[in-house]
């Protein structure tokens, strides 16, 4: 066995496998297309977020002043994506923001998808989530009431994908569960907010038109 002063010394690894100490350092833009050290920091928590970030959350992360500064780097990288031509996008979803590919690229990017990964959802399920999109905060039993059928499977799957949560407890008696929407049916459908949801009234089917060109309403 050879003695200690015969064994060889350490040697520091190769920069690329060390991980970089954090001293609380800026971020230093390199080469012709960096970004200036707050935007690429924001890009940076956009890339590697897998749910929309809220401007402030966003705020904290890049050290800047204020929600409002976000908003701004945002747009700012909005406008640096689109001179680029690139694959990517910034979309405002669920109260937040996220980096995600331009629809043109779907048909490629869904062969790299796995199987199972995209949401899919049953006739009674579209119309139970509907109904707790519309009249949330809402009790099985108002749903049920408006369906006309048992739902408490459909609701269990719907929870399960996330889609809806509970909301809180009616004040009745036995203070039934109230259902809403969670935030990742915002993500899925692509809303800012609930506000964005359609309004009832462009949902219906237009009312046939009698002779004349008149609106014929049903009997």
């Amino acid at each position: 066995m050879p003695s200690p002063r015969e064994l060889p010394r350490n040697h520091p690894l190769p920069a690329v496998y060390r991980l970089r100490e954090d001293r609380g350092g800026e971020v230093v833009p390199r080469g012709e297309l960096a970004r200036e050290p707050a935007v690429a920091l924001l890009e940076a928590a956009l890339l590697i977020a897998d749910e929309p970030l809220p401007a402030r959350k966003l705020a904290a992360v890049a050290n800047l002043k204020d929600a409002t500064d976000a908003r701004r780097l945002v747009r700012k990288l909005r406008a640096l994506y689109e001179r680029g031509g690139t694959a990517f996008q910034i979309e405002e979803l669920a109260g937040g923001f996220q980096l995600l590919t331009r629809p043109e690229f779907h048909p490629w990017l869904v062969r790299l998808r796995r199987t199972g990964a995209e949401i899919r959802l049953s006739g009674p399920a579209r119309e139970t989530l509907a109904i707790v999109a519309y009249r949330q905060p809402i009790m099985r039993a108002d749903i049920e009431a408006i369906r006309g059928v048992q739902c408490g499977e459909v609701l269990r799957q719907l929870m399960e994908k996330g889609l809806i949560r509970i909301a809180g407890r009616h004040d009745s008696l036995g203070r039934p569960v109230l259902y809403g929407t969670a935030k990742k049916f915002m993500q899925v459908f692509g809303l800012k907010s609930l506000r964005d949801l359609p309004l009832v009234d462009a949902l219906r089917p237009p009312q046939p038109r009698g002779p004349g060109g008149a609106d014929h309403a049903p009997g």
